[in-house]
């Protein structure tokens, strides 16, 4: 299965739209891939600019600094998660299949040669969210990227899947939370089994199929009380 996809950026994030210009195109794909080899910390645009034989001026006429590329990136990536999760579900009836669905999506490592959208690599962004990605929304301004609609991406995905917890449970009192928990989940028990092994109990494994079993039974035990 392949999508072909452009997900329409909230143009908060941006000074110019990089989408528009090769040389944005090639700021946003190759800074995906430096910040990941270097680590956000380390990562600056005059690295980004020499990488590109460009300017650091001219990466400035984009993004305002680099965690607003950051943020750029990461929404990107939850952008492209929804309608992976929108074009999976579509014509499913049964709600706990719908529920497993997306605990496989959450949970599994892209393919390098899968699933792509234009010049972005969603395995570079997978791996940018794992690392990186609460570097996004833990910042003093996150109450005024809220208002900026900056986190809509995410917080739609969250509300897709807590109403199809409500569809299986409609008298389960926390589909929100559940949701946005599991997310999480996902993601710190990946960067965990990466980077500090003793705090999971996946860390030997070559695949995230028991981290799935693990992701289920957290869901669908909770929804049967």
């Amino acid at each position: 299965m392949e999508l072909e996809v452009r997900i329409k950026m909230n143009d908060k994030l941006f000074i110019r739209d990089p989408e528009v210009t090769i040389l944005g195109q090639t700021i946003i794909k190759q800074g995906l891939v430096l910040i990941n080899k270097l680590g956000f910390e380390i990562f600056t645009f005059k690295k980004l600019a020499s990488e590109i034989n460009t300017t650091e001026a001219s990466i400035y006429r984009y993004f305002e600094n680099k965690h607003r590329l950051l943020v750029y990136l990461i929404t990107w990536y939850w952008s492209y998660l929804e309608y992976k999760v929108l074009f999976s579900l579509n014509n499913m009836k049964d709600p706990e299949i719908k529920l497993k669905t997306i605990i496989k999506l959450i949970a599994e490592e892209p393919l390098n040669k899968g699933l792509n959208s234009d010049f972005l690599s969603e395995y570079e962004a997978y791996k940018l969210v794992i690392s990186e990605g609460s570097k996004a929304y833990l910042t003093h301004n996150v109450s005024k990227d809220n208002k900026n609609r900056i986190f809509k991406p995410y917080k739609d995905l969250c509300e897709r899947f807590s109403s199809i917890i409500k569809e299986y449970n409609p008298k389960y009192e926390f589909p929100h939370s559940l949701a946005s928990s599991l997310l999480e989940i996902s993601y710190s028990q990946k960067f965990f089994k990466e980077n500090l092994p003793s705090l999971t109990d996946f860390a030997k494994e070559q695949d995230n199929k028991k981290m799935i079993v693990f992701l289920e039974s957290l869901l669908f035990n909770s929804l049967k009380h």
